[in-house]
C-alpha cells in the first residue's frame, strides 16, 4: 500500500504532463478547420476579428504564446467535431474576449485540477482519511472536470450583467434616434449621430457596426441585426426587423422607436421591482431567523432549569 499510492499519483501527474506537452506541440491544421475559420471570419467581419486578436496579443511572453497555441489547437478540434457553442460564443462576444484564449484557459485550468486532485488527496491521506489507491485518480478527474467548467460559469455571469447594461443603453439609444429623426435627419444619419454621443462600450460597438455596414455597402439595420445575433441580444434583432419594414417612412420609424424604447423601460422597471422584491423577501427571512435565534437564547436557560428540576 505504501508503494502503490506514490505510483498512482506519479502516473496521474505524468498523464497531465503528457497532455500538456501534446497540447503545446504544433500540428498541421486540417482543411475543414481552415475553411470553417475563414467562414467564421467572413460572418463576423474581419475588422472585429482583428480587434479580438489585437486584444489577445496584448499578453505577450511564454504564457501568452502557450495560451495562443493551446487555444488554436482546441479551437480547431472544436471545429472538426462540429461543436459551435453559439450561446457561449455570444457571451464571449459581449465580454469582448477571444474564443481561443477562453478554450486555452479551460484546458490549462483542467490540467491544474488534474494536479490538484492527487495533491488534495495527499493532504487528506496525511490526516488519516482515505486509504484506497483509486481515490486519487477519481479526485484528479473530478477536480479537472470542475476546473474545466469554472470559466463557463464566470463568463455566463459576467455576460448576463453586461447584457443588462446593454439593454439599458439600447433603450436610451432608441430615444436619441427618435429625437434625431424628429430634427429632420434621415434614418442612417440619425442612427450614426445617436451612436456618437458617448464612448461607452455599448455605443462603441453599435458605432463600429454602423461604420462597417457603411464600408461594406450593407444596410445599417441588417448590420444591427447581425450584431444582435452575435451578442445574443433579441432587442437588436427586433429593432433590425422593424426598421427593415418601415425604413422608408420617417414618421412610422419615429413612432416605432419611441414605443419600443418605452416598452424596454417598462420591462427594465419590472425587472428592477422584481429584484427588489426578492431582496426584501430575503431580508425578511434573515430577520425571522434572527428573531428565532433570540427567542431560543431567551427560552433555553428556563427550559434547562425546568428539566433539571423534573
Amino acid at each position: 500500500m505504501n508503494l502503490t499510492l506514490p505510483v498512482v499519483i506519479g502516473a496521474v501527474l505524468g498523464l497531465g504532463i503528457y497532455a500538456l506537452v501534446r497540447a503545446m506541440m504544433p500540428s498541421k491544421r486540417g482543411a475543414v478547420a481552415t475553411v470553417a475559420r475563414i467562414d467564421a471570419m467572413r460572418a463576423r467581419g474581419t475588422a472585429y476579428e482583428t480587434d479580438l486578436r489585437g486584444a489577445a496579443e496584448v499578453t505577450s511572453g511564454r504564457l501568452g504564446s502557450l495560451r495562443a497555441r493551446v487555444g488554436g489547437r482546441v479551437a480547431d478540434f472544436y471545429v472538426q467535431q462540429g461543436w459551435e457553442q453559439h450561446s457561449l460564443r455570444a457571451d464571449l462576444s459581449v465580454l469582448e474576449r477571444s474564443w481561443e484564449n477562453f478554450l486555452a484557459t479551460k484546458i490549462l485550468l483542467s490540467a491544474v485540477g488534474l494536479f490538484f486532485g492527487p495533491f488534495l488527496f495527499a493532504i487528506v491521506w496525511t490526516l488519516g482519511f482515505g486509504s484506497g489507491p483509486v481515490i486519487p485518480i477519481w479526485m484528479a478527474l473530478a477536480c479537472a472536470g470542475v476546473f474545466f467548467f469554472l470559466p463557463d460559469l464566470e463568463v455566463r455571469r459576467d455576460a448576463a450583467d453586461k447584457r443588462r447594461d446593454l439593454r439599458r443603453v439600447i433603450g436610451a439609444y432608441l430615444d436619441l434616434v427618435a429625437m434625431n429623426l424628429a430634427g429632420g435627419r434621415g434614418l442612417p444619419e440619425a442612427l450614426m449621430a445617436a451612436a456618437e454621443v458617448s464612448d461607452g462600450w455599448a455605443l462603441r460597438r453599435i458605432r463600429n457596426t454602423l461604420s462597417d455596414a457603411r464600408i461594406t455597402g450593407t444596410s445599417q439595420w441588417q448590420a444591427l441585426g447581425r450584431l444582435g445575433e452575435q451578442l445574443g441580444v433579441d432587442e437588436l434583432k427586433d429593432l433590425s426587423a422593424s426598421l427593415a419594414l418601415v425604413a422608408d417612412d420617417g414618421a412610422k420609424v419615429r413612432e416605432s422607436l419611441a414605443s419600443r424604447a418605452e416598452t424596454m423601460r417598462h420591462r427594465e422597471m419590472a425587472q428592477i421591482e422584481g429584484s427588489a422584491g426578492e431582496k426584501s423577501q430575503s431580508m425578511l427571512v434573515a430577520q425571522l431567523l434572527l428573531c428565532a435565534g433570540f427567542l431560543v437564547f431567551l427560552i433555553f436557560p428556563a427550559a434547562v432549569r425546568v428539566f433539571q428540576v423534573s
